[in-house]
């Protein structure tokens, strides 16, 4: 049997339907870090849009302090690294906030596309499977 080949479309799901079940499996003590994460998850894509990727990276990586019970850094390091693996894969010890400030305008424009396509999906999955801030 022929293996199948998965479209980059199916990979970006894929990573991030991992990503959202990470989170989600977490224990229930962290049910209001899954709130937040699901309506930061909701919310990044327009940031993108509104300020650019640069900013929107600098802005999670800001609030988020490096602490990973926070869901600005967790969700600064998802995109990042499913966005290095996109179009750096040589560069994935980088983040990807060093390595936009550092590339050319066409990268950064391609990164800035993958970064959208990728959070499609989470947002999409997000919505699906966490519960909101909204929701008590």
């Amino acid at each position: 049997m022929p293996s199948l080949q998965q479209t980059l479309d199916q990979k970006r799901a894929k990573r991030a339907w991992e990503d959202i079940q990470k989170v989600n499996g977490l224990p229930a003590e962290f049910n209001g870090l899954k709130k937040s994460y699901g309506s930061l998850a909701r919310r990044v894509p327009m940031l993108i849009l509104t300020n650019g990727l640069g900013q929107t990276l600098a802005y999670l990586r800001s609030k988020g302090k490096d602490d990973p019970k926070k869901e600005h850094y967790i969700i600064f390091q998802q995109l990042s690294y499913w966005t290095m693996s996109q179009v750096a894969p040589e560069s994935q010890n980088q983040s990807l906030l060093d390595w936009v400030l550092q590339t050319d305008s066409t990268a950064y424009r391609r990164a800035t596309a993958e970064a959208l396509a990728y959070l499609s999906w989470l947002k999409r999955f997000a919505e699906a499977e966490l519960p909101t801030e909204e929701e008590e």
